[in-house]
């Protein structure tokens, strides 16, 4: 299926009855990442899996920014009516839900983000020195988007009204100082640190955060 919002079309899957529900996915990935959280997920609510702007069969763009994919989120719930969706965001994904909640705060019912940063100095030395190099040899954009954002302030998590979860790995791309800090600043957050995973380890092809996601919103 396809949406046009906010100068790009959006193309997305929906499964399930019930109570809307987004996923987004994180950087150079597709909606396909989530094939067996969201058949989970489907059991319980209308799911809407989404390729974000530039990624699968969504339109190119000639540069990302992640309020950019906010504000699709935002209008894409808009377009299709959507009244109090869950939002959930996986690392680019992450960065986007929680960017929406902060400018649409009445938006949402839940926000749940996974392994989301808001700040390249919350990614660890070793991942941004394996992206700069990266990025040297082949001026990729996605890796550009990843050295230069997000540059989301304390004030902006701090105007979220939705509840939220942040997950981390144990093991993630994201320092765990990082995502303590961001919970702390965004109001009653709820954080669960997973032993043992991984930045995706536990979200892509798995229904891990699927049951997750459930267990919270119950």
């Amino acid at each position: 299926m396809e949406q046009f919002v906010n100068g790009v079309t959006l193309h997305y899957t929906r499964t399930g009855t019930g109570a809307p529900l987004l996923l987004l996915h994180g950087n150079g990935e597709t909606h396909e990442i989530f094939d067996v959280a969201a058949a989970t997920l489907a059991e319980h609510f209308t799911v809407y899996a989404i390729d974000t702007r530039g990624h699968g069969k969504s339109s190119p763009v000639a540069e990302y920014h992640y309020r950019d994919m906010a504000e699709d989120i935002i209008a894409f719930c808009g377009a299709l009516g959507l009244e109090k969706p869950v939002l959930y965001g996986f690392s680019d994904g992450g960065i986007a839900v929680l960017l929406a909640a902060a400018k649409a705060p009445l938006l949402p019912r839940a926000v749940i983000a996974s392994g989301a940063n808001i700040s390249p100095r919350g990614l660890t030395h070793a991942f941004l020195r394996g992206t700069k190099r990266a990025w040297r040899k082949s001026h990729d954009p996605l890796s550009e988007l990843i050295l230069r954002e997000p540059h989301i302030g304390r004030g902006e998590l701090a105007g979220i009204r939705a509840p939220v979860l942040l997950t981390a790995g144990e093991h993630d791309l994201v320092r765990t100082c990082h995502t303590k800090r961001m919970a702390r600043a965004i109001p009653g957050c709820t954080l669960r640190i997973l032993q043992g995973e991984t930045h995706g380890s536990y979200i892509e092809h798995t229904d891990k955060i699927a049951r997750i996601i459930l267990e919270y919103l119950a």
